[in-house]
C-alpha cells in the first residue's frame, strides 16, 4: 500500500490540500495517498492517535487545531516553537514531530513566485493571532529594514514585539507595534493581511496612502477578492492572495515527508483554473 497522509480540520470539505499533494506525487513519481479527515472539535488528539494506529505517516493540520497540534507533538522544530503553532505532523518511531511550514510558504511565494525581495523592505503585518505568529519569524529572517505589527487589540501586537526583542535574534531589524490610527503618514513596501476579515468582508481601518510606490498587498486568505485587496488595488498597490502560500507551504510539508521538493508553478496554475 502507498504511504498515507491527510489534512485534519473542522470544517475540511473545502480543502484543496488533497488535490495539491496528489499533483506533487504525480510530478515527483512518489507513491502516496492523501485524504481529508474531519476531526470532531473535541476529539483532535483521538483522531490523530487513530490515524497513527492505522499507519499514517504524517498530516497537515488546519483550523482550528494548530494549537492542539503544538501541544500534542512530543518534538517541535525551531520554526514550530517560534510560531507557537503546528501545521505539519510527522509520525515515526520517535513519536510525533510538529513543524510549521506557513512562514516558509509565504516567504517563498513572495520572493520566488512574485519576485519581490523582502530584504531591506518596510513590512506591515496586520494581525496578531496564530496566522501572524506563523509567518513573523520567517519574514524577519529575510532582514526587512522595518517590520510593524498592527492589530485591533494593540496589546497582542505589543506582546509579539516583546517576544522578538527578548530573543534578540533580529536586533538589526526595527520591530514595532502600532494601533491602526498610528499608521497615518507611514508607508510600507509589503503589507501582509494575516487576519480573517476576508471571511466576513470586513474592511480594515487602514489609512489612505499606506502603500509605497510599487508596494505589494498580500492577503493570506485565498479564493476571494477581499475588501483588503480591493482597497489596496484602489491605492495602486500590486495585490496577491494566499493561494501561492498555500501551495508553497504544502510543498514544504511534502519535502519534509518525502525528501523531494516538488515544483509548484504547474500546480499553482491548475489550482487557479479550478
Amino acid at each position: 500500500m502507498p504511504d498515507r497522509y491527510a489534512v485534519i480540520g473542522n470544517p475540511i470539505a473545502h480543502s484543496k490540500s488533497p488535490i495539491i499533494h496528489e499533483a506533487f506525487a504525480r510530478n515527483t513519481g512518489q507513491s502516496l495517498e492523501y485524504i481529508k479527515v474531519l476531526a470532531p472539535l473535541d476529539a483532535f488528539v483521538d483522531t490523530v492517535q487513530s490515524m497513527i494506529a492505522e499507519g499514517f505517516k504524517g498530516a497537515n493540520v488546519t483550523v482550528p487545531f494548530k494549537l492542539e497540534a503544538f501541544q500534542l507533538a512530543n518534538q517541535l522544530t525551531e520554526r514550530a516553537h517560534d510560531a507557537g503553532a503546528v501545521n505539519t505532523l510527522i509520525f515515526n518511531e520517535a513519536g510525533i514531530t510538529g513543524d510549521n511550514t506557513d512562514g516558509a510558504g509565504i516567504v517563498r511565494d513572495i520572493q520566488e513566485n512574485l519576485h519581490i525581495p523582502i530584504t531591506g523592505k518596510r513590512v506591515l503585518l496586520i494581525g496578531a493571532g496564530g496566522a501572524a505568529e506563523g509567518v513573523l519569524h520567517p519574514i524577519l529572517a529575510c532582514s526587512p529594514s522595518l517590520l510593524v505589527i498592527t492589530n485591533r487589540t494593540l496589546d497582542k501586537a505589543l506582546t509579539m514585539v516583546k517576544k522578538v526583542e527578548d530573543q534578540g535574534e533580529y536586533r538589526f531589524v526595527s520591530v514595532n507595534a502600532y494601533a491602526f490610527h498610528d499608521l497615518q503618514g507611514q508607508q510600507f513596501d509589503i503589507v501582509v493581511n494575516a487576519t480573517s476579515t476576508g471571511l466576513t468582508d470586513t474592511l480594515l481601518p487602514l489609512p489612505l496612502g499606506i502603500f509605497a510606490k510599487g508596494a505589494l498587498a498580500y492577503d493570506m486568505m485565498y479564493g476571494r477578492d477581499t475588501p483588503f485587496l480591493r482597497f489596496a488595488r484602489e491605492q495602486g498597490a500590486k495585490v496577491a492572495d494566499g493561494l501561492g502560500m498555500l501551495i508553497e507551504q504544502a510543498a514544504e510539508a511534502f519535502y519534509i515527508w518525502r525528501g523531494v521538493r516538488p515544483k509548484t508553478s504547474i500546480v499553482m496554475q491548475s489550482i487557479r483554473n479550478l
